[in-house]
Parts: structure tokens; C-alpha cells; sequence
């Protein structure tokens, strides 16, 4: 993965509509794994919860969950912010078509819900997802969506598919918007 290759699974999507600016695609629903944390409780790093979730599908030795069974990597890693506070989700890999087929977790941290299928708007980027380089890409995102009639329905989410030591300019990268 240092070269930028994505060799895990990812979502699967079908592409609506296709600009020069973004992507529209339709998901259809998954189950995440998301833990939400403060990251001056990890010396300021705002990538502090990947640990956490990593241990639930036990990257680092045995799953902690109730089964305990390993859970296979997925991308993208999905962050979100909300004040201070940031929300970092792992899609679950395909096979658990619910909540509820997941392992639960063993850490009170980590929430496990489903997200139903929905259209989003999509624009992709390669390096490192800086917060002004992302902030960036969702101004322009949010316009070309209000110039083009899509009403948005939540807030962005940003989608990282590669580990942190691939090469930046072979990183893929997505900001993405929930719209109807």
C-alpha cells in the first residue's frame, strides 16, 4: 500500500452522474464501527481513535470483541468533526449485511451502527487530506452542488483509503456529501 494500491475491500457504489467537478454515487447501506473522541486525550492527534478501532478488529493482536473475531480492514477510514470532538468510522467488510451480525464491541467507545443506502456527492483528491486542503474541497463541493439544484443533507465526511505511510502523492483521498 506505500505505492497508493487499495487492496482491501471497499464499498461498492453506483455512479448516477458524473461532472467535472464531482461524482454522484448510490450507496447502498453498511454497517460502521465508529468511536468518537476528544484528541487532546491523544496528545492533540486527531487520528488518536484509529487505535481504538483497530483493536476492535484486532490489527494489533486479538480482536477486542465479544466473539473475539478478527475483522478484515476495509477503506476508506471515515472522519468526521463536529466542534472539537471528531468521529472516525471503519465500514465493516460486506459480509455483515447488519448491526446486529457484527461482533460487538468490547470497548464501550466503539459504536457499531448501520447507515442505510444513500446518494452522496463525491469529489476525489490525491496527497495528504490537510484540514485547509479538505475545507477547500467541500466549499467547492458545496457550491457545485448548489449551482447544479442537489439539495446536501448532512454534513461532509472525509475518506481516506490509504495507511499513513503510503507516498502522499499516491494517496487517494474523498470528500463526500450526503444529498437527495
Amino acid at each position: 500500500m506505500a505505492l497508493g494500491k487499495i487492496d482491501v475491500e471497499t464499498p461498492k457504489y453506483e455512479v448516477i452522474t458524473t461532472t467535472a467537478d464531482y461524482e454522484i454515487r448510490k450507496y447502498p447501506a453498511a454497517v460502521i464501527a465508529e468511536v468518537t473522541y476528544d484528541p487532546a486525550d491523544y496528545k492533540s492527534n486527531k487520528d488518536g481513535g484509529i487505535f481504538i478501532l483497530a483493536d476492535y478488529i484486532g490489527v494489533y493482536g486479538e480482536a477486542q470483541n465479544v466473539r473475539p473475531e478478527p475483522i478484515a480492514m476495509t477503506a476508506p477510514v471515515v472522519t468526521k468533526s463536529r466542534g472539537e470532538m471528531i468521529t472516525m468510522g471503519f465500514i465493516l467488510p460486506s459480509k455483515y449485511s447488519t448491526a446486529e451480525d457484527a461482533p460487538q464491541p468490547l470497548d464501550e467507545r466503539v459504536m457499531i451502527r448501520g447507515e442505510d443506502a444513500k446518494k452522496y456527492a463525491v469529489v476525489r483528491f490525491s496527497g495528504v487530506a490537510r484540514e485547509n486542503v479538505v475545507a477547500e474541497k467541500v466549499k467547492k463541493l458545496r457550491a457545485c452542488l448548489e449551482r447544479d439544484g442537489y439539495k446536501i443533507a448532512g454534513d461532509f465526511v472525509l475518506g481516506r483509503y490509504n495507511p499513513p505511510f503510503t507516498l502522499p502523492p499516491l494517496r487517494t483521498n474523498e470528500v463526500i456529501i450526503p444529498i437527495v
